[in-house]
């Protein structure tokens, strides 16, 4: 029974890893996906407004 519980670990991990690829996969794209990307647009503008005014800050 030893050879059981040295499976069983791997297994669980392996079956969860696959749902977690399942469910990325399956939320790429869809109606979200404007929103998303909108907000990922925004904070990247946020940090590069931030990186310049402490440029011109700074100089």
């Amino acid at each position: 029974m030893d050879y059981v519980s040295a499976l069983v670990p791997p297994v669980v991990m392996a079956v969860f890893f696959g749902g977690l690829i399942v469910t990325i996969v399956k939320t790429q794209g869809g109606a979200n996906k404007a929103k998303e990307d909108a907000a990922a647009d925004a904070a990247i503008s946020r940090a590069e407004a931030l990186h310049q005014a402490s440029k011109a800050g700074g100089a």
